[in-house]
């Protein structure tokens, strides 16, 4: 087996349960998924730059993403599926920072996401339950205890309004396992700077525009497998 695959073998090391550790977030800073990077393709593109064109038509109009700044890699792109999954399974690869959609015929859409800070790692595999456009944020009571100043958007306080300063950005996605609410989620972010590290304590989050594109391919009772940092 080459380091320019991600085996099957290892994706279904990471099948046990995801830990729903009482904060909305997770992350990894591991590199449990030994694989290479494949070569990022042409800088710019007049498809690259439509994908991250502003969206006004939105309930709270997005402004352009800057896209020339993230690295290529980490652009949503058509590659092959590396992960062994059938197809309509989404994959998170915590050690690489991706995210694929599995499709028919070999293929995958990626994208890539920012991660939280190492200590809230989690792994597992669940459903995405439901979905929401431009959710309300609501931080779990841990969270509060440890941020006061999130008071104001606690659950008690009914959450923060959606809109574009909302950590869940665009869209969510929520994550479920056996019927229970991991508090975990896909999200969109405006900070389209961290996509491609693990800098916060919040979810998986994704460029705006590109939760946006996610939340439009995937139903509800989507699969989904986490990939984290503890695979050999």
């Amino acid at each position: 087996m080459t380091d320019s695959i991600l085996s099957r073998r290892h994706f279904l090391q990471a099948g046990g349960a995801l830990a729903a550790l009482g904060l909305a977030g997770c992350s990894s800073t591991g590199t449990g998924v030994r694989r290479a990077v494949e070569a990022e393709p042409v800088e710019f593109s007049s498809a690259t730059s439509e994908m991250y064109t502003a969206r006004p038509e939105e309930l709270f109009p997005l402004p352009a993403v800057p896209y020339q700044k993230i690295p290529a890699r980490f652009r949503r792109q058509w590659v092959d599926n590396p992960t062994g999954e059938r197809p309509g399974t989404l994959v998170v690869d915590t050690a690489n920072h991706f995210l694929y959609l599995t499709h028919e015929g070999g293929k995958a859409m990626r994208y890539g996401v920012g991660l939280g800070r190492a200590g809230f790692e989690w792994s597992g595999r669940g459903v995405i339950q439901y979905k929401r456009q431009w959710p309300r944020w609501m931080p779990p009571d841990e969270m509060v205890a440890r941020r006061p100043d999130l008071q104001p958007y606690s659950i008690a306080n009914g959450g923060m309004d959606p809109g574009l300063n909302n950590p869940l950005g665009a869209r969510a996605l929520y994550i479920f396992k056996d019927g229970v609410d991991t508090i975990y989620r896909i999200h969109g972010s405006p900070e389209w700077w961290t996509i491609g590290k693990s800098v916060s304590s919040g979810c998986v989050r994704m460029v705006n525009q590109d939760v946006i594109d996610l939340y439009n391919r995937v139903p509800n009772r989507t699969a989904i497998s986490v990939v984290g940092a503890a695979m050999a």
